[in-house]
């Protein structure tokens, strides 16, 4: 894989990142449960985090890094706020949605892992694969709880 094609990549995990930032940041916004508020925020700081990584990876390599969310991503939210002014925001359907969102940042993380990518790059996305599923796993699990209550 050459280094352009590499960047690609490592710029379409950007991507996902901001998307999941904002993501995590409007869901944080919309709950009504602090502790959950809180868990939301620190989720959308580790998705930041994950991004500066890629993008100082992707000068690294040479490139020019991603620094907007994707066009899918913010229809998906549009989506969202539409759905949540009809049928009011009840943090359990927000917390749908977190998931449904940390499903396609899995689906992207996978993808990037069925590509030749250099070492020093598979290692970094690798990592932040298993970040995604820890968060992924946290808020389904955060979810299932906030039905069991309902």
């Amino acid at each position: 894989m050459d280094n352009k094609d590499t960047i690609s990549v490592l710029n379409d995990l950007i991507e996902t990142s901001k998307d999941g930032e904002k993501g995590f940041r409007e869901c944080a916004e919309d709950l009504k449960n602090p502790q959950l508020k809180t868990t939301m925020t620190q989720r959308a700081q580790d998705c930041a985090t994950a991004a500066a990584e890629l993008q100082q990876l992707v000068r690294t390599l040479g490139g020019d890094p991603e620094t907007s969310t994707s066009v899918a991503a913010d229809m998906h939210r549009r989506w969202v706020d539409l759905k949540s002014m009809i049928t009011g925001k009840d943090d359990e359907a927000i917390l749908n949605e977190c998931e449904r969102g940390e499903d396609v940042a899995l689906k992207s993380y996978r993808k990037a892992m069925e590509k030749d990518l250099p070492m020093e790059v598979r290692s970094v996305v690798e990592r932040q694969l298993q970040g995604v599923q820890r968060n992924h796993d946290q808020v389904k699990a955060l979810r299932d709880a906030e039905r069991a209550r309902s």
